[in-house]
């Protein structure tokens, strides 16, 4: 982790918290105008659409899901193993019903037995940017 902190706040401009604000304490940052989960985990997708926060990321992006006009825009990165679970079809009808911004589909990232995925594959990251780009403009 040797340097990643300056090079995060290089990046955004912003100073990087390790530690929760204070009460009262004004932010640094500016509001946020969409959340971007990605790559999300089977188990991250499933918390998510159930309700459950038991992290801070889960706790805002959870809270977002509620607050009308601000997208949330999700990469679930799976294996076709995930995907015949029983209740992934739920999980996944029920972010739509969130009006979660999916980034999903063959076309997006072709499903693959556990293990079986090629060495060294690429995340959509051209495909989660452009659905941010969309969902903004």
């Amino acid at each position: 982790m040797s340097g990643e902190v300056a090079r995060l706040e290089k990046l955004t401009g912003l100073p990087v918290r390790d530690e929760a604000r204070l009460p009262g304490e004004v932010s640094p940052h500016p509001k946020v105008d969409c959340y971007v989960v990605a790559p999300a985990s089977a188990n991250t997708v499933a918390k998510l659409a159930t309700g459950i926060a038991d992290n801070q990321a889960l706790t805002q992006v959870g809270e977002a899901l509620g607050t009308l006009g601000l997208p949330v825009v999700v990469f679930p990165r799976v294996n076709a193993a995930h995907v015949r679970h029983p209740a992934w079809k739920r999980h996944i009808e029920t972010l739509r019903e969130a009006d979660v911004h999916l980034v999903y589909g063959p076309e997006i990232w072709p499903l693959y037995e556990p293990r079986e995925a090629p060495a060294g594959r690429e995340l959509p990251w051209t495909a989660v940017l452009d659905t941010v780009e969309n969902v903004l403009s």
